[in-house]
């Protein structure tokens, strides 16, 4: 179903929205653009526009964590992936929930580096200004494709906001439509009640992947106006107009976290029954099938497996420690506790925020799943329907939170980027300039940052797509950056190779190989794809599964008169009653990024990148296609993960350090021990006794007389790391209510 539009010919209603709607949005924009402008006043140097001068407090750095951490496909890629997959999708922002008792330590790293970018890490730590340079160009790209994801949630959200009637939709959007429609029905369909025909046909709209929505808005000229908005501010203010910015714009994405649930359990309530929300989470338990709120091994997820979790988990500990923009969100704290609870804390107060964006979308789903075929609409679709008709500014509100997500995101990222295009890479081969020209530049190509942004988003669609790539990319640098830090015997040479060999290996050659050599995308061997899996799970009958049970014998009665079914006749169910239902789990491709295609002659095609790391378990003689596609990701990421640490160690110990770097290594490491002094002046006095005696934390080593270089715990290194341990243990209870306890209580 495809609800009205707006008519075109007038400006307000062509965006579907009212003039307080319109107000609301302006306003935030403005006080956007103010903040910056009285920002710009205090930059007077490079850490003043990139590092805020290093003033900020914990208050400060928890909304500069969350904020970075937080953009706007959070809360509508949780309605994406948990549509697709049930309550088990909200993995898709939670599962780096296990990594964040990390931060605890990697935090203190990050400030008692005292340096201004993480390609500064790369180049001091190595003494090598083309390996920093080298992590400015690859990070840099990282960071726009981070941002990129950001503009095309954003994007898709708004513009759902504003559909189309079918009656105004053109013929190939009509068709469309229509195709997606009958997916919708296909996959509502217990798998073992289809026709071979319907089987195959499933398979083929799949991999077509019909749109069933369709917009007013133009894309580009949105992504346009959100480009001009950042570019403004963060270009004028800097970090500072970025950090202060984050601190309203946290407060925008709690508000976007909770602003459709009251709404949402007030609808269900007033369409199922009841009052409060308990009686809303029992509704919802009621009218979805118990195997949507399996939060682990849910047959609906083929993305979000136990194993799966916990392989990405371990990748994201490793990858997300080299993200440049964590250095910039920490390393502007005041004092080194300051970086870790900012950090630390700010990251937990977006896994909250991530529980209560998957409640909410189980209430969409509830709602309006049988509306929106296309997940990544979901949230867009939902906000229109609940908070539009109210009419008081609720749908300018959500759109200015959405844009508050991506911007809290969008300038953190274009701050990062310009410090490592500027300090890195600009800098090195124009010397000796002003701060001011230094401030200019950096300026400057912070908007070519953003731009780009917004040109990948024109290129690509897809939200859970583009996460992948992000949550791999760290792996270039990440073992370089742990064991540059943890041993000492790690030299340029060994991160060098681990580098070339990642980029070649895991980016450039499975990209490369298809446009050089066509013919591998129609290679029959590369074109397999996992077996059509049908599992069965036992459940307790809800009115959902009773309901769908009754359609199922209508729709098997019919088919078996005609012979077109010789399945045994479902048995009724009541609800409470105990009973299986079996599932099938897609075919996928194994080999292609993107999944396969069919050209204009019928003939199927890889599309993507091709996984060297899978074709070369093949080639041990592993049958990859009895896997679950779930299992070959886990393979996949953990092959990635891994290699570059073993390639590190093994060429560190067939190589040494080149005899004028032992000083630049005693420098370095008496530095990483030394704690950070508040006031600037004292921490200079002590870094420079530091360096006078660079042996004089050699007793805080807990493996002594070795290249290792881990240090004792103290006091506040222990009791935070177990907090944060705890808060990870109240986190998941948290889930586990929210999603199963909380339908079940009576009060």
């Amino acid at each position: 179903m495809i609800v009205c539009g707006a008519n075109p010919k007038n400006l307000i209603s062509m965006f579907g929205l009212s003039t307080i709607d319109l107000v609301v949005i302006a306003l935030y924009f403005l006080v956007l653009i103010i903040i910056g402008f009285r920002a710009m006043r205090r930059v007077h140097s490079q850490e003043d526009y990139f590092l805020g001068g290093r003033r900020f407090g914990k208050l400060i750095q928890v909304f500069a964590a969350f904020g970075q951490a937080t953009s706007a496909d959070t809360g509508p890629s949780v309605a994406t992936t948990t549509m697709n997959n049930g309550a088990s999708g909200i993995w898709s922002a939670l599962m780096m929930l296990f990594s964040t008792p990390s931060y605890w330590f990697t935090a203190v790293w990050y400030r008692r580096l005292r340096l201004l970018t993480m390609g500064d890490f790369f180049e001091e730590r190595f003494a090598s200004r083309w390996l920093g340079g080298s992590y400015a160009v690859l990070a840099s790209i990282s960071l726009t494709i981070l941002l990129s994801v950001g503009f095309i949630s954003m994007s898709k959200t708004v513009l759902v906001m504003t559909p189309k009637t079918y009656s105004e939709l053109s013929i190939k959007e009509k068709h469309e439509y229509d195709q997606s429609k009958r997916l919708e029905k296909l996959e509502n369909t217990d798998y073992l009640l289809l026709t071979p025909g319907e089987k195959q046909e499933i398979e083929e709209l799949r991999q077509a992947g019909p749109a069933s929505n369709f917009s007013h808005i133009n894309k580009a000229t949105l992504i346009g106006i959100i480009v001009l908005i950042v570019t403004i501010y963060s270009v004028a203010g800097g970090l500072e107009a970025a950090f202060i910015s984050d601190m309203m714009q946290g407060i925008f994405i709690i508000i976007l976290s909770i602003m459709l649930l009251p709404f949402a359990f007030a609808r269900i309530n007033a369409v199922y029954g009841g009052e409060g929300m308990m009686d809303a989470l029992r509704s919802i338990h009621n009218n979805l099938p118990e195997s949507f709120f399996e939060i682990f091994g849910s047959p609906n997820s083929i993305d979000f497996t136990w194993y799966y979790i916990i392989a990405i988990g371990i990748m994201a500990t490793i990858n997300v420690a080299v993200g440049a923009n964590q250095l910039v969100a920490t390393g502007s704290a005041r004092t080194e506790y300051n970086a870790r609870f900012g950090l630390t804390y700010g990251t937990y107060l977006k896994r909250i925020t991530t529980v209560l964006w998957g409640v909410t979308a189980l209430a969409a789903v509830v709602l309006f799943g049988s509306k929106v075929t296309d997940p990544d609409l979901l949230w867009g679709f939902a906000s229109r329907e609940l908070l539009g008709s109210l009419n008081f500014g609720l749908i300018g509100l959500m759109i200015a939170a959405l844009m508050a997500a991506l911007m809290s995101t969008a300038d953190m990222m274009m701050i990062t980027a310009s410090g490592l295009l500027t300090h890195s890479i600009y800098r090195p081969f124009f010397p000796g300039r002003s701060e001011k020209h230094y401030v200019t530049t950096g300026r400057l190509l912070g908007a070519v940052v953003v731009v780009g942004a917004a040109m990948i988003t024109m290129m690509n669609d897809s939200i859970f797509g583009q996460l992948k790539v992000l949550w791999e990319f760290g792996m270039i640098y990440a073992a370089g950056f742990w064991l540059g830090i943890l041993w000492r015997r790690t030299n340029r040479y060994a991160v060098w190779t681990s580098i070339v060999f990642s980029l070649v290996v895991f980016f450039i050659l499975p990209a490369a190989l298809p446009v050089v050599n066509p013919s591998l995308r129609y290679n029959h061997t590369l074109l397999e794809q996992t077996k059509v899996r049908v599992v069965s799970r036992t459940y307790t009958a809800t009115a959902a599964d009773v309901e769908q049970r009754r359609e199922e014998i209508a729709r098997w009665k019919g088919r078996s008169e005609a012979g077109l079914i010789t399945a045994d006749v479902p048995e009724e169910l009541a609800e409470g009653d105990v009973f299986t239902r079996n599932f099938s789990l897609p075919r996928k491709a194994i080999y292609w990024t993107r999944g396969l295609a069919k050209d204009a002659d019928g003939q199927s095609y890889g599309q993507g990148q091709l996984s060297l790391e899978l074709v070369l378990y093949h080639s041990l003689g592993w049958d990859l296609s009895q896997h679950a596609y779930a299992l070959n990701e886990t393979l996949r990421v953990l092959t990635r993960t891994l290699i570059p640490f073993f390639v590190i160690i093994l060429l560190s110990l067939l190589t040494s350090h080149p005899e004028n770097e032992r000083q630049i290594l005693n420098a370095f490491y008496v530095k990483m021990k030394s704690p950070v002094r508040e006031n600037r002046q004292e921490d200079m006095k002590e870094m420079a006794y530091s360096l006078q005696n660079p042996h004089r934390f050699d007793h805080l080593l807990l493996f002594p007389n070795t290249q290792w270089q881990f240090t004792k715990w103290n006091r506040t290194d222990t009791l935070g790391f177990l907090f944060s341990i705890l808060m990870v243990v109240l986190i998941l209870l948290f889930l586990y209510f929210a999603v199963n306890l909380g339908g079940k209580i009576n009060l």
